[in-house]
């Protein structure tokens, strides 16, 4: 239906059944109108899966369900995410869904957020790329998305009236762009206002952000919808651009708008738009292209490809995995046995089927409990069965993890720890055997007390149904571990950046650690970590040879390539994550981190085989957000490339020297320092006019510190050093404010 069309339909609504529009019928559908034809839609949940209540008959759709984004994300792999979003549009086109809430793109801001199973990242390229690409797989199948939680929701504590405390720098820098990237890239058809407020205001009221930056800069021209339950007042929440609320409110809402209409509070204008937006969407839904084939069975297989392509191989001393076929193994721990592959809350999937690694094992291993997840006591039963099945293998394998009480939807944790029952498990298993791997199943960064005493480790995080079989085939090196860390994991809570602010003081919450999140502060504070962001081993090894950028030197208006030839050196086919980063000048007077993710790519590579990666730098890789501009800014400098295996590697690397186009606008004042006169050379001719005094004032000091003197010294003092007066000073701003 064209634009035209949908706004003659609209001209036909009363003013109530325009109110009642902006509002759903229920949990999951939007309101019909009968007699004009508008259908009603059902939107569900995701969005690793189909999670559709049918509330009639009291049950939850069986689906398939695949590795949540704490998996996902660590495959690097944006096919593999528009694939995942075909299959799981598929089975929402078979059940008539019109809209899958999700992808969820917040950021990681610290590990003991609860909902953090469900995000991709701490890295908002990362994040953004993922979601763009999940977004195109499932509304290309007819099935619109919805981009969540926008903007800053990055907490469970108080969710619903929390005040982010954050500068626009970071949000500009860290928590928005994943957003950004999604809505250029992918274009959903709706997205999610969060809960919670930005600096003291509902993000439901914040025209700024739902309009001004949603729609005005970043172009999105689809319906943005309330978390449920989040709509607080009805009339600002559209006034700001919120132009759906869900669920439905028992017809008070409607209400509300349609007598501010009446009473002229409300301008009609105002519900109109919303209206349109929300009959676009209804009619993308009904008028979807053919139905894709639904396969269960593919999807299953799917979701166990993806798992194996998103599981982290941490650690692997004297080679002790891949396991060999034959040789006697034990599993031990619930998890080889009921593995916990999903988080728990609004994304929880019915699986259609679920495989555990006990059950793909190959015969001969034994089984042992070791813990009882639903509770936190060791029990020296099951830890004595463990130690003698461990005495009796070649190698042991040990299946730990978070459970459901442990990190949910609803809460946040609490620390870092796994329960202590599992810990004392591995400790003693690791004394019985010392051929022990670690397979863990969490959706967050988990401490690793025993690390030292374990020879390997590999992270399945929450993979989803298939993680068992998933599980088996990486453990027997039927296929080689590719997956790479998509966040920082600390060695401790209190490395964390937002350690002293998470999650904050009764309803505010600082983000004092500004866009020094994740591992862009453990680079720059030269941390150690347990394991770093973008960290992963495989089974066969790769050389990084011949960084190639496209020039020496360019403006922040061009573009650069970089290429770099990546080689499989062992003798096992694989597939690398080639990590590209920049790190910004070292004279630089913006503060930042020293070095951010600016482009990645997954590459395959049977033994011996070479390949060209290449990408593409535009100006953004270069820019910080500067904030008196309202703008992105590159410093002028020299920038340094860096091709890496993880945040912490410098496999490569090559210097590109930036000049910035933009001057930076000084608003220049009595008090304004040298130092920032010196950005603009004009500025500096002028100044230096007043400067007759300064080589008299140099002689009396080192270079060194006459040079912190006279950067640091204010115009005022400048002048008064030279011996001008008042009067003097006005006329020099005077000359300098007709340079802004």
């Amino acid at each position: 239906m064209t634009d035209q069309e949908i706004s003659e339909l609209a001209r036909k609504l009363t003013l109530e059944e325009k109110a009642g529009l902006c509002s759903g019928a229920g949990t999951w559908t939007l309101k019909s109108v009968e007699r004009l034809g508008i259908p009603q839609i059902t939107v569900t949940d995701g969005p690793h899966g189909l999670r559709l209540q049918k509330e009639a008959e009291g049950l939850t759709v069986p689906a398939v369900c695949f590795p949540p984004g704490c998996a996902s994300a660590c495959s690097f792999d944006v096919d593999l995410l528009e694939e995942i979003g075909a299959a799981i549009a598929a089975h929402c086109r078979e059940e008539n869904v019109g809209v899958l809430l999700g992808p969820a793109v917040n950021i990681k801001r610290s590990p003991l957020g609860g909902r953090n199973f469900e995000y991709y990242s701490e890295d908002p390229l990362l994040a953004g790329e993922m979601a763009a690409a999940f977004i195109k797989g499932v509304q290309k199948n007819g099935v619109g998305t919805s981009v969540k939680h926008f903007l800053a929701n990055n907490q469970e504590t108080r969710r619903m009236s929390v005040s982010a405390e954050v500068d626009e720098r970071t949000l500009r820098e860290i928590y928005m762009p994943a957003f950004e990237i999604a809505v250029k890239k992918a274009r959903p058809w709706t997205v999610m206002s969060a809960y919670n407020k930005i600096n003291g205001k509902y993000v439901g009221d914040h025209r700024g952000y739902l309009t001004d930056v949603l729609r005005g800069e970043w172009g999105f021209d689809g319906v943005v919808v309330s978390d449920w339950g989040a709509v607080n007042n009805r009339v600002t929440n559209l006034e700001a651009g919120l132009d759906l609320e869900m669920p439905y409110s028992g017809g008070e809402r409607d209400a509300q708008i349609a007598e501010a209409v009446r009473s002229g509070r409300l301008d009609e204008a105002v519900p109109d738009r919303a209206v349109a937006r929300i009959l676009k969407l209804i009619f993308r839904c009904t008028k979807a292209p053919e139905k894709p084939p639904l396969d269960l069975e593919a999807s299953h297989a799917l979701a166990r490809r993806a798992a194996a392509e998103s599981a982290v191989l941490l650690k692997n001393e004297g080679g002790v995995l891949p396991l060999k076929e034959g040789k006697k193994a034990a599993f031990i721990g619930k998890y080889a046995k009921e593995p916990r592959f999903q988080g728990g809350g609004s994304s929880h999937i019915n699986p259609y089927k679920v495989s555990s690694a006990l059950a793909c094992a190959p015969e001969g291993v034994v089984f042992a409990p070791g813990y009882d997840d639903k509770k936190d006591e060791t029990d020296e039963k099951l830890i004595h069965e463990a130690e003698e099945a461990a005495r009796n293998a070649e190698v042991a394998v040990v299946f730990a993890g978070l459970p459901e009480w442990k990190e949910s939807e609803g809460f946040d944790r609490k620390d870092m720890r796994l329960p202590e029952c599992q810990n004392e498990l591995i400790r003693r298993v690791a004394r019985a055997n010392p051929r022990v791997v670690v397979v863990l199943h969490n959706g967050s960064p988990v401490e690793m007390p025993w690390i030292d005493d374990v020879a390997a480790v590999l992270e399945m995080n929450l993979g989803g149904e298939a993680v068992g079989e998933a599980c088996v085939d990486l453990l027997y090196g039927r296929v080689s571990p590719c997956g790479k860390l998509a966040e920082s994991f600390p060695k401790r809570l209190e490395d964390t950046p937002s350690y002293l602010n998470f999650p904050g003081e009764r309803d505010k919450v600082r983000y004092a650690e500004g866009v020094f999140v994740g591992y862009r502060y453990y680079a720059t504070k030269k941390m150690d970590v347990l394991f770093p962001f973008g960290h992963g081993l495989s089974y066969t090894t790769f050389e990084y040879s011949n960084l190639r950028l496209g020039a020496e030197k360019i403006t922040d208006k061009d573009e650069l390539t970089v290429s770099v030839d990546v080689t499989n050196t062992g003798k096992m086919s694989g597939k690398e994550i080639v990590q590209i980063y920049v790190a910004p000048p070292e004279d630089g007077e913006a503060i930042r981190p020293a070095r951010e993710l600016r482009a990645f790519a997954k590459v395959a590579l049977n033994p011996g085989e070479t390949k060209t990666v290449t990408f593409t730098l535009g100006k953004r890789a270069f820019a910080y957000y500067h904030e008196s501009m309202r703008d992105w800014f590159v410093e002028s400098g020299t920038y340094t490339v860096i091709a890496a295996r993880s945040s912490i590697d410098t496999a490569l690397s090559a210097p590109v020297y930036v000049e910035s186009t933009a001057r930076e606008k000084i608003h220049y004042t009595a008090d304004t320092p040298y130092c920032d006169v010196r950005r603009d050379p004009r500025a500096v001719e002028i100044v230096s006019h007043y400067m007759r005094e300064m080589d008299r004032l140099e002689a009396v000091f080192s270079p060194e510190a006459f040079e912190m003197l006279i950067s640091y010294m204010p115009l005022r003092g400048v002048l008064n050093m030279n011996g001008y007066k008042a009067k003097d000073l006005e006329e020099l701003l005077s000359k300098l404010s007709a340079l802004e």
